[in-house]
């Protein structure tokens, strides 16, 4: 294998071959072994970097992308941050369709890589349907002016193909022990594309879908606001496979939050709340499977970017330490 400093890729052959950890002290004793992929080992501490370069190189392919054109993206923030990293990398602008709803450290970090960011207000802060529809269409009118790209994450199949490396790494440090994936869905890239790779290699493989119990519509319950940045759109994203799933588990914003922060002081594993709702759903199936199986999921990104919101507010980790 050629070594990353010999790539002419700079940061970008950074990206990809995280590591994948058992957890040592929330698994109770009984239940199956729990691995987690760390994915903020990847240059933006998030695993949305497999999906950027994956969306932009498929552009660059079919020449969709010019050197010094503007791309166009719709964002909670992640995605945003990631491609903001490519396009700095690449020479390209970027123009973000962001919230008030989201971390302000995402904003930031976009910006820092030269990002363009602009705002569609929200309803007090609320994560709803209408909102992100909303972003949708900001985006779909920028991406209309000359030299404009639109990346449109949730059509995008390149992106889904980004993942197949996550699942192949997967398998390879588990030594084929995966019985089980969990992961939530947003716009079902991540859990599609990596599930197909593991299945390449087990077929039996279980592939379990994690969202928000306030907006659970995979579940065929009603669209809601909640908590969880980066999933639970709100409506069914438009390549998410019902048929390549097993299983959906919801799981409260409440419940996210609060196992995020187990994670931190129990674990030493900082991570967001869609990170701490894959383990409330793993820790549930590696109960059913038992003490043979192995349950795999995803540390989506760092906690770092979720500072300045009530995940990790200073009076809210006083009441949970002083409760």
């Amino acid at each position: 294998m050629k070594p990353a400093f010999g790539s002419d890729e700079g940061v970008l052959a950074g990206i990809g071959s995280t590591p994948l950890i058992q957890l040592r002290k929330l698994v109770p004793p009984g239940s199956a072994r729990v691995l987690v992929k760390l994915e903020w080992a990847n240059p933006t501490g998030s695993m949305k970097d497999r999906m950027a370069l994956a969306a932009i190189r498929g552009a660059e392919a079919r020449g969709e992308l010019s050197p010094g054109d503007t791309v166009v993206e719709y964002t909670a923030g992640t995605t945003g941050i990631s491609l903001a990293l490519v396009c700095a990398a690449k020479g390209y602008g970027l123009h973000v369709v962001f919230s008030d709803a989201f971390s302000d450290e995402k904003r930031r970090t976009m910006e820092a890589f030269g990002a363009t960011v602009e705002d569609v207000p929200s309803d007090h802060g609320r994560i709803t349907a209408p909102l992100i529809k909303a972003m949708i269409a900001r985006a779909g009118e920028l991406s209309e002016q000359p030299s404009y790209w639109a990346c449109d994450q949730l059509n995008n199949r390149d992106a889904i193909t980004g993942y197949f490396a996550m699942g192949d790494e997967i398998w390879q440090q588990s030594y084929g022990q995966v019985d089980a994936f969990v992961q939530s869905v947003g716009t079902a890239h991540s859990i599609h594309g990596a599930s197909r790779a593991l299945r390449a290699h087990r077929p039996s493989v279980k592939v379990v879908a994690v969202e928000p119990a306030e907006s659970s519509v995979l579940s065929g319950g009603a669209t809601g606001s909640h908590r969880i940045e980066g999933i639970g759109i709100g409506f069914l994203p438009p390549l998410w496979e019902p048929e390549q799933v097993d299983a959906i588990e919801v799981v409260s914003s409440d419940d996210a939050m609060a196992m995020s922060r187990r994670l931190a002081r129990e674990e030493g594993i900082f991570a967001g709340t869609s990170s701490g709702g894959n383990v409330v759903a793993a820790l549930r199936v590696a109960e059913r499977l038992g003490p043979d199986a192995t349950v795999v999921t995803v540390i989506v990104d760092s906690g770092f970017r979720y500072l300045s919101t009530g995940l990790f507010s200073p009076q809210e980790l006083r009441q949970r330490r002083d409760g």
